[in-house]
C-alpha cells in the first residue's frame, strides 16, 4: 500500500543551502514511526447516531486503522506521537496531520526573511555605495548563470504543466469519488424509504375481514419510527463528508490553479525580461516572485496535508474492508454503526412477509381450496371449484425451488390469475374458478407487499452484517483511490518543482543581470570583443 509522500529533501536541501548556506533537519510525522510502536483508542462515534438511536454503542474504535501512515507528531500532545490511527473526526489526528506540513512553513519564514535581508542589504549597496573603481567580469560565471537560468526556467514551465494537468485529473477523482459516496448514500435512502413503504401498506392488508396480528402491527409502528429518526442519516451524512471535502479542496485547487499561472507567468517573463537586459523589470519580478514563492511554499504545505489526509483514507479503507466488524473510526460514512438498527428491521420485514405469506396460505386452504363450505357461509362460500390454488413457499426455508402444490412469491400473482372466476352481481362464481375477481385483487396486493419486503432483506441484511459499507469502501479503494493518490502527488510534485525552479531562477536572475551588467561596462571599455552571449566576449 502507497503510504503519503514525504517532503523532497533534494529541492529543500538544495534551496535552503543556496539562499542561507546551513541546513537545518526536516521533521516529518512518519519519520520513526517503526522504531515507536503504540497502542491507542481513537473516539469514532457520530453524536448524531447517538442521538437518535440509544441502541447504538459507545463509538470507542477497538480497531486502529492506518496505524502506521498516521504515526506522526501530535502538536497538541506535547508533540508526542500520535497513535490513536485514522480518525477524520479527531482533532489529534488532524493537527498531527497539519504538523507534517510544518518543513514547509519553516522553508517558507526561512525565505522570506534571508531573502528579504538579502534583498535589503541589495538596495542599501546599490544606493549608499557607489562603485568607483573599474571591474571586470568571469566569462565562466556569465555562461554558466546563463544555462542554469535556461535549465531552471525549463523545469519550472514542466513542473508547472505538471501541477496543471494534476490537478485536473485529481480534482476529477474527487469529483468521482464524492459521488459516488453521495450515490451510495442516496441509495441507501431510498431503499429505506421502500421498506418504509412496504411496512406501512403491510398494516393495511386485509384478507377476507383477516388483519395482521396487533403485536406485529406494533413492531411496524416501532421500526418506522426508528426509520423516520434515523433512514436519512446515510444520505446527510455522505453529502456533508462530501460538502466538506469540496469546501476545503475547491478554494485549495483554486489557488492552485492561480499559482500555477503566476509561477508560469513569472518565470517566462522573468526569463525574458533578463535576456534582454532590462534590469528595472528584473528587480520588480524578482520582488514580487519573493512574495508568491513564499506564499506558494505555504501552499505544498497545504496541499501535503491534503495528499496524506487522502492517502490515509485509502489505506484505512483498504485495512477496513478486511477487518467489517471491528469496532473503528470508519462507520462514521454509512450506515453499519447500528447492527441493532438494521437486524430490528430485518426482523420486522420477515416477520410481516411471513406473516403476509401465512394469510395467504390460510385462505388459499381454508376457504379457496375448500369444497365443503356449504352455500350459506357466503362470502365464504362462492361456488369455489376446479383445480386447487397453489400455497405459497416459504421464501426463508426453501432453497432448490418451491414443492408441488406451491408457488413463489416472484410467480404467485401470475399463478393466481388462472384461478379467477367471473361472478354475479351477488358475488358467486358463474364460471369455474376459485378466486373472485376481489378476492384476487387483495391477495395480489398483499403478496407484491410480502414480495417487495423479501426482496429488499438482502439490503438489509447488508446493513446487519456491513456489506453495504464494505462494497462502498471496496469501489473507493480499487476505483478511486488509485487515481486520487497518484494525480495528488503529480500536483505535489510539480507545485514542488516549480516553487524550486522558479526561487532558484530568481538568484541566477540576480546573478545573471549582475555578469550582463560587468560584461556590458567591460565590452565599452574594452573594443573589439566578440560579442556572444556565450562566451562572454572573446577578442577577435
Amino acid at each position: 500500500m502507497k503510504m503519503p509522500v514525504r517532503l523532497k529533501p533534494f529541492f529543500l536541501i538544495i534551496a535552503l543551502f543556496l539562499i542561507s548556506s546551513t541546513f537545518f533537519p526536516l521533521a516529518h510525522g512518519q519519520d520513526e514511526k517503526d522504531d515507536q510502536p503504540s497502542d491507542g483508542n481513537s473516539q469514532g462515534a457520530m453524536s448524531l447516531v447517538k442521538e437518535r438511536l440509544d441502541e447504538a454503542g459507545s463509538g470507542n474504535a477497538s480497531f486502529i486503522l492506518a496505524k502506521k501512515e498516521t504515526y506522526r507528531k501530535d502538536p497538541l500532545d506535547n508533540f508526542n506521537y500520535y497513535t490513536g490511527g485514522w480518525n477524520i473526526a479527531s482533532v489529534h489526528y488532524l493537527a498531527s496531520v497539519a504538523f507534517s506540513s510544518a518543513p514547509f512553513a519553516i522553508i517558507a519564514i526561512v525565505w522570506f526573511v534571508l531573502f528579504g535581508l538579502f534583498l535589503f542589504c541589495a538596495c542599501i549597496c546599490c544606493c549608499c555605495c557607489r562603485r568607483n573603481k573599474p571591474y571586470g567580469y568571469s566569462r565562466l560565471a556569465y555562461a554558466l548563470s546563463l544555462i542554469f537560468l535556461v535549465l531552471f526556467t525549463i523545469a519550472a514551465i514542466v513542473g508547472c504543466v505538471i501541477m496543471y494537468i494534476g490537478e485536473g485529473r485529481f480534482q476529477g477523482s474527487v469529483n468521482g469519488a464524492t459521488k459516488y459516496i453521495v450515490n451510495q448514500g442516496i441509495s441507501v435512502v431510498n431503499n429505506l424509504i421502500n421498506v418504509y413503504n412496504y411496512l406501512s401498506s403491510a398494516k393495511n392488508i386485509a384478507l377476507n375481514q383477516q388483519f395482521l396480528p396487533p403485536d406485529l402491527v406494533s413492531q411496524i409502528d416501532n421500526v418506522n419510527s426508528l426509520i423516520n429518526a434515523t433512514g436519512n442519516l446515510p444520505h446527510v451524512t455522505s453529502a456533508h463528508i462530501t460538502d466538506s471535502i469540496l469546501v476545503f479542496l475547491n478554494p485549495v485547487n483554486m489557488a492552485l490553479i492561480i499559482i500555477t499561472v503566476f509561477l508560469l507567468l513569472l518565470a517566462f517573463l522573468g526569463f525574458l525580461f533578463s535576456i534582454l537586459g532590462m534590469q528595472a523589470c528584473v528587480y520588480l519580478f524578482v520582488v514580487i516572485g519573493w512574495i508568491i514563492i513564499t506564499l506558494t511554499f505555504i501552499l505544498c504545505g497545504i496541499f501535503l496535508v491534503f495528499h496524506n489526509i487522502v492517502a490515509d483514507t485509502c489505506v484505512a479503507m483498504d485495512e477496513w474492508v478486511q477487518n467489517p466488524m471491528a469496532d473503528s473510526a470508519m462507520k462514521e460514512l454509512l450506515p453499519c454503526w447500528d447492527r441493532g438498527f438494521g437486524q430490528n428491521v430485518l426482523n420486522a420485514s420477515r416477520s410481516v412477509t411471513t406473516s403476509v405469506d401465512g394469510l395467504l396460505n390460510e385462505y388459499i386452504v381454508l376457504v379457496a381450496n375448500n369444497d365443503t363450505l356449504p352455500p350459506e357461509t357466503v362470502p365464504l362460500y362462492h361456488n369455489q371449484s376446479g383445480p386447487l390454488v397453489p400455497v405459497l413457499c416459504n421464501p426463508y426455508t426453501t432453497q432448490q425451488g418451491c414443492g408441488e402444490g406451491e408457488v413463489a412469491l416472484s410467480d404467485a400473482a401470475e399463478e393466481w390469475k388462472k384461478y379467477v372466476c367471473e361472478v354475479s352481481a351477488a358475488g358467486i362464481c358463474t364460471t369455474i374458478g376459485r378466486l373472485t375477481p376481489d378476492m384476487y385483487n387483495q391477495m395480489t396486493s398483499a403478496v407484491n407487499v410480502s414480495y417487495g419486503l423479501h426482496n429488499y432483506g438482502h439490503f438489509l441484511a447488508g446493513i446487519v452484517d456491513c456489506t453495504v459499507l464494505r462494497d462502498t469502501f471496496n469501489g473507493i479503494s480499487q476505483n478511486h483511490c488509485p487515481g486520487l493518490r497518484k494525480y495528488s502527488e503529480w500536483v505535489y510534485i510539480g507545485l514542488v518543482t516549480a516553487t524550486g525552479s522558479v526561487m532558484l531562477s530568481l538568484i541566477l536572475w540576480v546573478l545573471y543581470a549582475r555578469e550582463r551588467r560587468h560584461r556590458k561596462y567591460t565590452k565599452r571599455i574594452n573594443k573589439g570583443y566578440d560579442e556572444s552571449p556565450l562566451v562572454g566576449g572573446r577578442k577577435l
